[in-house]
C-alpha cells in the first residue's frame, strides 16, 4: 500500500519528544515500527519552522539544522517544510493579580504556517492520486477538515499517530480509519545512526 506520512513537527516535539532522550530520530524507521507491514512508506513530509535561540539556550537553531540535515541525507524520502515563528506584544491576564494590576503586557510567540501546509499537502497529494493511505502524525484538531474531505472526496485511508500516550483528538479520530500512539519504546529503537554514514555530520552534544 503507497502510504504518505504527514508529521506536524512541533506536535510530534511537544507530544513525545521534550524532556526526552530520543530527539536524534530516524522517522521513517519509527512509522515502519508503527504501522502494519502492508504501508509502503514512499514520503515522509515533516512540517515545522525555525527556532531561535534563546539566552539560555542560543544552540537550539545549530540542533535543529544538524538534525534536519542528518535526516534528509540520511533519509531521502524525507521532506521538510518551513512554516515561521510570529512574535508580537499582547495584554494577558495575570493569574495572581498584584496589588492593582489584573493585567500584564507579554510578548507572545506563535508558530505559524505548519498546520495550513501540512493540510494543503494532504489534499494536494490526494488530488494527484500519490498515495493510497495517508498516515497523519498529530493532535491538532485544526487537520481534521482535511482528513475529512480526503475520505469523502477521494475514499482513501486515512490513519492517525498520536504522539505521546496522551488522549488523542476526538475530532481528528472521527475522520481516520485506524488510530494508533507513539510510545516511548517505538522512539527509543528509531533513532538514527551517529554519525551519518558517508558524512561528517554528528549527533549534537547538548541534545
Amino acid at each position: 500500500m503507497r502510504t504518505f506520512v504527514y508529521v506536524d513537527g512541533f506536535n510530534l516535539y511537544y507530544g513525545a519528544l521534550k524532556g526526552r532522550p530520543w530527539k536524534w530520530l530516524d522517522l521513517p524507521a519509527l512509522f515502519a515500527k508503527v504501522l502494519q507491514p502492508q504501508h509502503d512508506i514512499l514520503a515522509v513530509k515533516y512540517f515545522t519552522a525555525r527556532v531561535s535561540g534563546t539566552r539560555t539556550d542560543p544552540s537550539k537553531p545549530q540542533r535543529q539544522d544538524v538534525y534536519l540535515r542528518a535526516l534528509q541525507r540520511h533519509r531521502p524520502e524525507v521532506e521538510v517544510f518551513f512554516g515561521h515563528f510570529l512574535s508580537h506584544a499582547v495584554w494577558a491576564p495575570l493569574k495572581r493579580p498584584v496589588g492593582g494590576a489584573r493585567m500584564a503586557e507579554v510578548i507572545k510567540t506563535e508558530e505559524k504556517g505548519s498546520d495550513v501546509n501540512l493540510a494543503v499537502h494532504l489534499l494536494n497529494d490526494a488530488w494527484l492520486e500519490a498515495y493510497d493511505c495517508a498516515v497523519v502524525v498529530t493532535n491538532d484538531s485544526d487537520i481534521a477538515e482535511a482528513m475529512r474531505l480526503v475520505r469523502l472526496q477521494h475514499g482513501i485511508r486515512i490513519g492517525l499517530l498520536t504522539p505521546g500516550t496522551g488522549r488523542s483528538s476526538q475530532q481528528l479520530r472521527a475522520h481516520a480509519d485506524f488510530s494508533r500512539h507513539i510510545r516511548p519504546n517505538a522512539l527509543a529503537n528509531s533513532q538514527l545512526p551517529d554519525p551519518i554514514p558517508d558524512t561528517n555530520i554528528r549527533k549534537p552534544r547538548a541534545w
